[in-house]
């Protein structure tokens, strides 16, 4: 199976006005820190925050009557799920989708939210795909397929129009790589619009599906990740095809890299994205000096971030701003030297946000105790100098920083 321009051509007639057309804006501050003129398509602003309905819609208007009757089923924990519900209802047609038992709950009622039938099935993906194989077969029903699909592919090629339709001058996509229907859909776009254009995907270092299959390195995918919109284990064969004749480069990312990219977006540029879809940010950021000079196009692909994690997340970078840090002091375990700390730390502007006392320890003297303070800071220096006049005080025998590196 082939993707032709003229399919991708065929898929912007389909889903025109059905499928929002989303900003392409330049990242100022990202650009600042690269050198690179970043522009950034916000396929977050979807309907589903996600660009997976641009795929999803095309294949379902291709249906012939007789299988919209019969109904589509989809297996997806995430995006593709979200995006087969919801144009699946406007368009009449019954949605059956399988995901793991494991969703997180709140991935289950917003796939329910938008009208599709969820059935919960095994631990894994691949347990999950032998219920869909068995409800297909009994059933009946159309399968969707995420990423190895023409349609689907089509669809998510639709992006690439955007972009270059907008600026023209781009000299280089990042585009992250999951199963590769996003890339391989963009990468033929690209490539006939703008034939020298540079097409760079990115998978994570965890997860190099598409890197090994292309490069033949037999590296294995696996573990817990951010980024669990691409962390995908086998590719899409038409993905490998086109990958191996359009694309350029694939860069691979760390946890730490997607982590940074997610609080930096959403500090700098305010904008919120899950994993996947900061990943191109990932890249750029792991290796500003590569992209400098360049007209940069990134795909910030979703932005279905759990709130629990952004919680976590951005605890987790005011903690490397040293803008939230927790000290813990060794002290005599004796009346007024909590009120002394709790003055001492006033006097430097520091507002405390959590404190606990310890006594109990065996690595601490009978008449003596821990006492672990969590405060807010206006900054790294701030913080120093706040532990450096603490460390002074002589009725605290010893402060040191926890939860964090120095």
């Amino acid at each position: 199976m082939t993707i032709t321009f003229e399919d991708i051509q065929r898929a912007a007639s389909s889903i025109a006005g059905k499928v929002p057309h989303t900003p392409f804006v330049r990242a100022a501050t990202l650009s600042d820190m690269t050198g690179a003129n970043v522009m950034l398509k916000l396929e977050t602003l979807q309907t589903t925050n996600a660009f997976k309905v641009r795929g999803a819609l095309n294949k379902l208007l291709s249906l012939t009557p007789e299988e919209r009757k019969r109904g589509v089923i989809a297996l997806s924990a995430g995006n593709h799920a979200q995006a087969v519900a919801y144009h699946a209802t406007q368009l009449g047609i019954t949605a059956t989708i399988v995901m793991p038992e494991t969703t997180p709950w709140t991935k289950v009622e917003r796939t329910r939210h938008f009208g599709a039938t969820v059935e919960l099935a095994g631990e894994t993906l691949a347990e999950a795909r032998d219920h869909l194989n068995h409800l297909i077969e009994e059933r009946g029903l159309v399968l969707v397929h995420p990423y190895n699909d023409p349609l689907v592919i089509a669809g998510q090629g639709t992006v690439a129009l955007e972009m270059l339709a907008e600026v023209a001058d781009l000299d280089t996509l990042i585009i992250p790589i999951g199963g590769g229907g996003l890339i391989s859909g963009m990468a033929v776009a690209a490539r006939k619009i703008k034939p020298d254009i540079q097409i760079i995907g990115v998978e994570l270092e965890r997860y190099p599906s598409m890197h090994a299959a292309l490069y033949d390195t037999g590296a294995q995918s696996g573990g817990s990740t951010l980024a669990e919109g691409i962390a995908v284990r086998d590719v899409g064969e038409i993905a490998i095809d086109v990958c191996r004749t359009h694309v350029n480069d694939i860069v691979l990312v760390s946890e730490a890299a997607v982590e940074n990219a997610i609080a930096t977006l959403l500090s700098q540029e305010k904008l919120l994205a899950e994993g996947a879809g900061a990943a191109g940010v990932a890249a750029v950021l792991q290796d500003p000096a590569r992209w400098k000079g360049s007209n940069v196009g990134l795909v910030i692909c979703g932005g279905n971030l759990d709130q629990r994690m952004l919680a976590s997340l951005i605890v987790r970078e005011l903690g490397r701003d040293k803008r939230v840090i927790s000290l813990r002091f060794r002290i005599e375990d004796r009346p007024g030297i909590l009120g002394l700390i709790s003055s001492a730390l006033g006097e430097q502007k520091a507002n405390i946000l959590e404190v606990h006392h310890q006594r109990n320890l065996l690595d601490v003297p009978a008449k003596g105790a821990v006492l672990e303070i969590t405060i807010e800071t206006r900054g790294p220096n701030h913080a120093d100098e706040i532990i450096a006049f603490m460390r002074e005080q002589p009725y605290i025998a010893n402060v040191s920083r926890f939860g964090a590196s120095e």
